[in-house]
């Protein structure tokens, strides 16, 4: 018999049909987990389901027909080296529109040469994790805070701690509690604008208390702005990038929900030496992001009007939340709260203390009815009375009859 390597793992498994093979894997992966809303995707993928689960793009929106001009026009120009290898740093082209976009739609200052673009903002978040955190680092979050990103900086073992919120977001004097007890804050994760879970959004006065206190404590910042454009009443406020002296904020942005999540694209905008690390980093870990679905994007956005396109999705989404929000006032019963967000894709639903999402949400999926729990939001776990809606993906029908049909379970669970 051929000798092999031995091969070790912490618990064993067949792997052959002739021998057990013991592997053990890296020390990190007993933190990791798989996405919950993933495996809750899972179950609510039959057609019957009414989900509220997922964060999807309504697919109806795509702008299919312009994609594949822009596509043809590519692939007739230039269509060589959209299939070969490009830079890290990104198409040149697509860099140049998006820092144009973040000036006129975030505030921020910048120019192509301080954007990376990423396989989606989630590699961002990887990279982010993997360019701040050590085993034992601090890391600092909302509570509740996004749960890929969470999963995201658990492969390097940190701790978390999580920020106590109200309903403006983070609540900036108990982030300065923490930050003045604690030596360990390696980073601090959030998200300002109609964040998910929750949907809320910090006013500018908060915005600008957090940033004295980052430029008090020098932490780096990761900013993620995956939902940023999609307000649907209110002002748009500026990104705190925008309000960074000190170089210390990192943000990431996505056309996954201005455009559509199946090309993979995100960015990293970042000051000089910050943004060097998350290249090296990117070298070793994809070398680049997509060069045909850069290139088709910036050819994209060059032919037809971003803005009149995100003008569409904003009508639409935002008349399903005023459907959802309209509808659960008039059939959720008393003691039971949700929040009103200007925008984004997700609103949050607080039960009475004596009642478990989790419970819930069996109870609905046996009405065809699903949404998020809203433990897994929580780094740290502990509360288990709230559950993440989205309204973005079902049409007004099913919202009401969803709705309808989960406020029966509710009241019927007290």
């Amino acid at each position: 018999m051929t000798s092999r390597r031995n091969i070790y793992l912490r618990k064993p498994f067949l792997i052959g049909k002739e021998e057990n093979i013991v592997v053990k894997y890296a020390d990190r992966m007993e933190k990791m987990e798989g996405s919950a809303i993933r495996e809750l995707l899972k179950l609510t993928a039959k057609p019957e389901i009414i989900s509220f689960a997922g964060g999807m793009p309504a697919p109806e929106l795509f702008p299919t027909e312009q994609m594949e001009q822009a596509a043809n026009k590519v692939m007739e120009e230039d269509g060589r080296r959209a299939m070969q290898y490009s830079t890290t740093e990104g198409w040149p082209r697509l860099r140049e529109q998006i820092a144009e976009r973040m000036g006129a739609k975030n505030h921020i200052q910048t120019d192509a040469d301080h954007i990376l673009v990423t396989s989606g903002s989630q590699q961002g978040l990887d990279y982010s994790g993997r360019l701040f955190l050590n085993k034992g680092d601090i890391v600092l979050c909302e509570s509740p805070s996004y749960l890929g990103a969470l999963n995201a900086f658990k492969t390097n073992e940190p701790e978390f701690i999580e920020v106590p919120t109200d309903e403006e977001g983070l609540i900036p004097e108990e982030l300065e509690k923490i930050l003045a007890r604690e030596d360990r804050v390696k980073m601090i994760y959030v998200i300002p604008d109609f964040q998910n879970p929750t949907g809320r959004t910090w006013p500018l006065e908060r915005r600008h208390a957090f940033m004295d206190i980052i430029n008090k404590y020098e932490i780096p910042v990761i900013e993620d702005n995956p939902y940023g454009e999609l307000r649907y009443e209110g002002e748009y406020l500026p990104a705190l990038k925008s309000l960074d002296t000190k170089g210390l904020v990192i943000f990431l942005g996505t056309f996954s929900k201005i455009l559509a999540p199946g090309y993979r694209l995100g960015w990293i905008c970042a000051d000089d030496e910050i943004l060097g690390n998350y290249n090296k980093l990117a070298q070793a870990a994809a070398l680049q992001a997509s060069t045909i679905s850069q290139m088709e994007t910036a050819a994209w956005i060059d032919m037809f009007d971003l803005d009149a396109h995100v003008a569409e999705i904003r009508e639409v989404y935002g008349h399903r939340r005023q459907v959802m929000l309209d509808t659960m006032e008039k059939t959720f019963p008393e003691g039971v709260k949700w929040t009103h967000p200007d925008g984004g894709l997700f609103l949050w639903v607080t039960l009475p203390e004596n009642l478990k999402a989790q419970d819930v949400y069996m109870k609905a999926l046996e009405k065809n009815v699903a949404f998020v729990p809203g433990d897994t939001f929580f780094p740290n776990g502990g509360v288990y009375n709230c559950f993440r809606m989205n309204y973005s993906c079902m049409p007004d029908d099913k919202i009401i009859e969803g709705i309808t049909a989960l406020a029966d379970v509710i009241k019927s669970s007290l």
